[in-house]
């Protein structure tokens, strides 16, 4: 491989793991805020709403994990297709 494209190859790997840790975080933030109206939501409408609340951060953490796992598997197939993906 020659300067160059070994040169592309890390400039693209180092942009495409920004993107998925932008990615990621905005995620968190997204499930974060969902959690917090729905815990305003319980705080005015009791049992039933504390329930839905639990149900809704349960998925939302699921959610966000499955988005972090796509994500960290795109990483993974950037890198294996860039031939970085060797320890």
């Amino acid at each position: 491989m020659s300067q160059q494209q070994s040169f592309n190859a890390g400039q693209t790997h180092g942009q495409t793991q920004a993107k998925a840790e932008d990615f990621i975080q905005s995620t968190k933030e997204t499930a974060s805020a969902a959690a917090n109206r729905a815990h305003a939501a319980a705080n005015t409408t009791g049992q039933t709403a504390q329930q839905n609340k639990e149900e809704a951060a349960g998925f939302l953490q699921q959610t966000g994990e499955q988005v972090k796992t796509m994500a960290q598997g795109a990483v993974d197939t950037v890198k294996h297709t860039l031939g970085m993906d060797k320890k």
